[in-house]
């Protein structure tokens, strides 16, 4: 299992900030239980530092990038994550298109894989980050009002697909790798979202959607719907 480059630093600052809370809790447990006879503290040293290497080792769990293979089809758009399907029905996308779409999202817990793959292949023609608020991924409007980028994928033969990478509550930064007029590689990394979130999908209207809500996907590798045209 390889790492993503977006924990380099987030990894050792963890580590330290929890190794310092661990020592810190040490001592103040001590100190509190100073008047216990015979007290002792061996248990309390292993229970703070159990925990602090825990929660290190979910940190590091985070930034985990699975090791998948690669799938491509120019007829089917795979799931741009990993997480469970939220929404799936007909909205207005007015930011790139301006068309009648269906919308396919999914949402991310924090114990997914955070890594976003590109669900189509083309060239990408359209880039903007949002800045905006920080509710709760699965809100109706968390699409329009949180922090968000928006990314449209020309297809050789399908039109233009477009998604966006949604802030959550807990998310704080979305990293987007896309990049206007270069190439989109279905199924390779397009960016990564920090810590709890969504990713929404606006499809044509003819395409055939293969997911139904609650149901859970895999990032690459399920495919939400196959294009007709």
């Amino acid at each position: 299992m390889k790492i993503s480059k977006e924990g380099n630093a987030i990894i050792p600052v963890a580590f330290a900030v929890l190794g310092g809370l661990a020592v810190g809790f040490v001592f103040l447990t001590r100190w509190l239980l100073r008047d216990v006879p015979q007290w002792d503290g061996w248990w309390i040293v292993a229970f703070w530092c159990g925990a602090a290497l825990v929660t290190w080792c979910f940190v590091i769990a985070f930034f985990r990038i699975p090791d998948r293979p690669l799938l491509t089809d120019n007829e089917i758009v795979f799931s741009p994550c990993d997480g469970t399907v939220v929404v799936a029905e007909d909205v207005i996308e007015n930011e790139v298109t301006g068309e009648k779409r269906i919308q396919v999202s999914v949402f991310m817990s924090v114990t997914n894989v955070h890594q976003n793959w590109f669900p189509v292949g083309g060239r990408t023609t359209y880039f903007k980050h949002h800045h905006g608020r920080f509710m709760v991924a699965w809100h109706p409007k968390s699409s329009d009002d949180n922090e968000h980028t928006t990314t449209a994928v020309e297809t050789s033969a399908h039109g233009v697909v477009v998604f966006r990478q949604v802030a959550g509550m807990v998310a704080r930064r979305i990293v987007s790798y896309a990049r206007v007029g270069e190439k989109a590689v279905q199924n390779t990394p397009c960016g990564f979202i920090k810590f709890g979130s969504r990713v929404d999908l606006y499809l044509p209207l003819d395409a055939e959607v293969l997911v139904g809500l609650g149901e859970k996907v895999r990032g690459g590798q399920t495919p939400l719907a196959r294009l007709k045209g």
